[in-house]
This record gives structure tokens, C-alpha cells and sequence, in this order.
């Protein structure tokens, strides 16, 4: 007998976002490892982001998805609130009420980057003892921009505002947390810090699995990218994720040895394109290109393409699909770790990282022999790195088209969506045993 989980992704299909990626791909698997999953989102009308209709073909019909209105963000962003974690906020709670009341749930999983819906665990927990699992995918409360400098996403006022809140509800939702689940070993180390009364195991890393099935399922939908044409001769090189001024030193070691080696060979570099896709988080004219000018002022920007509105997800599959390699661009925040990866890997294609030394891609990558990576430690400037990104330059370019690398699958599976998802099980099976062993007390 199945035990069951409702979870919180506020941000699903069909809307485009990375942070519903760990739902999406566990939904199949959560049945054979004995929770029947049931979600909760808000629909995507009242959600600002690209909606991908096609998404929807990858969530099993067998899982029920309960979706909510949230305040109309055109009517909410006149008194200055965007954010949609406040404006689902009470129908969130409405609906995840009327939920726990008609139905014998045993868990309550948040897995998302919209932090304020995990106070909604704290209210639940009071109201129905139920236990919470918290997915953090992002730090809900961190300093990082603050000491670096760096303009966080979304600009700094919408960043305080969000801080703001943090310091408020962070605390609070953490007292009675049954279970953290965090993508990098940093932010756990950080939480148990800052509150004591959190013990050790109540943490577990678990990275973002990986979806086979969606790029077993890219060939029948029959996508058609317009970022650059693959039979045009060209060798395009593709990167696919967000920009900002946290990746700014990365992307200097790159256009560095790309200005340094072209220099010395420039017909070699006549033949290659890189593009840079989805760079930017906002909408429209909102959108600004952070890779272009850093490109431009190294004397390579002929050799780049911006495209910084996000694409539709199969759309980015099929960009990689189609690429002669990928560029993996990281954060100067040694924690940050990118969920990109592993379709990345599973495109198998030559793949050039470029990450903190401390971020976990770095050993998924070379565990897994699925590509190179130039990596940094956060006090290094661009030119200490040029002997070894010229290296790994000279390895791209000189791979004949339609190269894959020898990625070692085994050591790839425990990266997988399944195996994941197994470990994500394991946790709701500690949390179910703990809570029912706390009641009888």
C-alpha cells in the first residue's frame, strides 16, 4: 500500500521552469517506490514565464494535478508586487486545506524556488501534524550578492524586498522542518550554522536528476529551433542557461583564450558561432544581454550570438541535440550547481565546462568522463587560466564534426531521474517513520 505526498510546485507544467525540474522527472517513479504523488500548482494564466504546452506530455495521466488562481500579476505590480509567491499565496492555502481535509495525506513536499509557499508547511504542520520536506534548489536566505557586489537577479530593490521576507520566514518554517533536501553541500552547512536545533540528519544533497525520457521522447515531437541553422557548414557551439554578473569571470577565461589562440590561428576560427541561449530572466524589452559586451570587449563578440529571451524546454533540447559542442558556463559563487548539466550529458555532445573549483559539476563531470572543465578558485583572475582554457580549446576545435564523447554510463546512472528519485523515497520514508513514531508518544 502506497504511502501519499502532496507536492507544492507552484511553478509546473506548462510552465517553462527549471526549479519544477526535480517534480517532473520523479512523477513516474514515485509510485514503484511507494508514494503516490499529488500536485499542487497554480495555473499557468496567473504565472510570468514561457509556457510550453508540450511539457505536459511528459507528466504521467496517472498523477492528479490541482491547480490554483493566484492575484492577476497586471493588477498586483501597481502597488509593487510582482512576486508570485505572495500572490498565489491564499489560494495555495485554500486549496492545499480543502486537500488535507478530504484526503489521508502522510507527507507535504515543497520543491520549488517560490520560498514563501514553504511557510505554507509550518501552517499545515499546526493545523494537520502532517510533515514537510523542503527542497532547496536556490538559498531562500543568503548574503552572497550583498558581499560580493554582483547585481542579483531581478535587480537589487525586488532582491531586498525577497531578503526581507526571508529573514522573517526562514526561521520560522525551519523550527518544525521534518527534512531539508538541498542540490549543493554548501547551503546545508550554512542552515545547520545558523540554526542549531537542526541536526545533521536531517540534511540530504541530492542533485537534479536526469531525464532520459525526454530526450528518448525529442525525435517523435518533431521541434524545430530557430537560433542558428546546423547545416549551414558552421561549428556551433551552444550555451543554454542564465547570465549575470556571477558568471562574468567564467565567461572572460573563455573569451580570453578565444581572443588569445584566434590571434595566432585566425582562419582556424572562421568556421565557429557560439550562441548564448536564455540568458535573461525577464520578458520583452525587460530582457538585457550580459554575454555580448563581454564579448565585445575581448575583441571576440563577432564570434557571439545572445539570444537572451528563454526558449520553450524542448525547443533548448533540441539546441543542444543540434550543436557541435557545449559551453557550460558557471557562477563565481562556489556553490552554485547547474541542473543544465545533465542534459548536457545526455545530448552527448563535447562538452567544455567552465566552473568553480568547489561546484559539484565539476566531479559529476569527471566521474562520469562526459567532457572537459577549465576549473577556478574565486581568487584567480582570468589570465592565470589561459594555458588551460587554451588547452581545452584546442581539444574542441580540433574534434571532427559529429563527435561524442565516451561518457562511462554506469557511472552515470546514479544521476539518473529513477535513481534519484529512489533517494528522494528514502526520505519520505525516514520522515513518515519519525513523524508516526513522534504521534504515538
Amino acid at each position: 500500500m502506497s504511502n501519499r505526498v502532496l507536492i507544492v510546485s507552484p511553478h509546473f507544467p506548462p510552465i517553462n521552469a527549471p526549479d519544477h525540474q526535480r517534480v517532473r522527472m520523479s512523477l513516474a517513479y514515485f509510485e514503484k517506490f511507494g508514494w503516490e504523488p499529488h500536485v499542487l500548482a497554480v495555473e499557468a494564466d496567473y504565472v510570468e514565464g514561457i509556457q510550453d504546452p508540450l511539457l505536459i506530455k511528459t507528466i504521467p495521466c496517472s498523477v492528479p494535478v490541482t491547480y490554483t488562481k493566484a492575484l492577476p500579476v497586471q493588477q498586483t505590480k501597481r502597488i509593487g508586487m510582482g512576486s508570485l509567491g505572495l500572490r498565489s499565496f491564499p489560494y495555495l492555502l485554500r486549496a492545499g486545506n480543502d486537500l488535507l481535509r478530504k484526503k489521508d495525506f502522510d507527507l507535504v513536499y515543497f520543491s520549488t524556488t517560490i520560498f514563501t509557499s514553504m511557510a505554507l508547511g509550518l501552517l499545515w504542520y499546526r493545523r494537520f501534524n502532517i510533515p514537510y520536506v523542503l527542497d532547496f534548489q536556490d538559498p531562500w536566505l543568503s548574503d552572497y550578492y550583498r558581499k560580493t557586489g554582483v547585481t542579483p537577479p531581478g535587480g537589487h530593490f525586488k532582491y531586498e524586498l525577497a531578503q526581507l521576507e526571508a529573514k522573517f520566514l526562514e526561521p520560522k518554517v525551519l523550527s518544525k522542518v521534518s527534512h531539508v533536501i538541498s542540490v549543493s553541500p554548501a547551503y546545508p552547512e550554512t542552515l545547520q550554522q545558523r540554526y542549531p536545533n537542526l541536526r545533521s540528519d536531517q540534511f540530504s544533497i541530492l542533485p537534479f536528476g536526469a531525464s532520459e525520457s525526454d530526450f528518448e521522447l525529442l525525435p517523435s515531437l518533431q521541434v524545430k529551433q530557430t537560433i542558428f541553422d546546423p547545416k549551414d557548414g558552421k561549428r556551433h557551439w551552444v550555451y543554454v542557461g542564465r547570465g549575470g554578473d556571477d558568471m562574468a569571470n567564467s565567461l572572460r577565461i573563455l573569451f580570453l583564450g578565444i581572443q588569445t589562440e584566434r590571434q595566432r590561428n585566425p582562419e582556424l576560427w572562421q568556421s565557429v558561432h557560439m550562441h548564448f541561449v536564455g540568458t535573461s530572466y525577464a520578458q520583452g524589452n525587460r530582457a538585457v544581454k550580459t554575454v555580448e559586451p563581454i564579448a565585445q570587449k575581448l575583441g571576440v563578440g563577432d564570434l557571439v550570438t545572445e539570444h537572451p529571451h528563454r526558449i520553450p524546454y524542448f525547443e533548448a533540447l533540441q539546441v543542444l541535440s543540434d550543436s557541435d559542442a557545449i559551453l557550460m558556463i558557471g557562477s563565481d559563487d562556489p556553490s552554485y550547481t547547474a541542473s543544465k548539466l545533465y542534459p548536457c550529458v545526455l545530448a552527448r555532445k563535447p562538452i567544455l565546462a567552465i566552473f568553480h573549483q568547489l561546484s559539484s559539476v565539476v566531479n559529476i563531470l569527471h566521474s562520469c568522463q562526459a567532457g572537459q572543465a577549465v576549473t577556478f578558485a574565486s581568487s584567480d583572475q582570468p589570465q592565470k587560466l589561459l594555458p588551460e582554457i587554451i588547452t581545452q580549446l584546442n581539444w574542441l576545435i580540433s574534434i571532427p564534426k559529429g563527435f561524442q564523447p565516451q561518457t562511462n554510463w554506469s557511472a552515470f546512472e546514479p544521476y539518473t531521474a529513477k535513481a534519484m528519485t529512489s533517494q528522494q523515497c528514502a526520505i519520505f520514508n525516514q520522515c513518515f517513520v519519525t513523524s508516526n513514531k513522534s504521534k504515538s508518544l
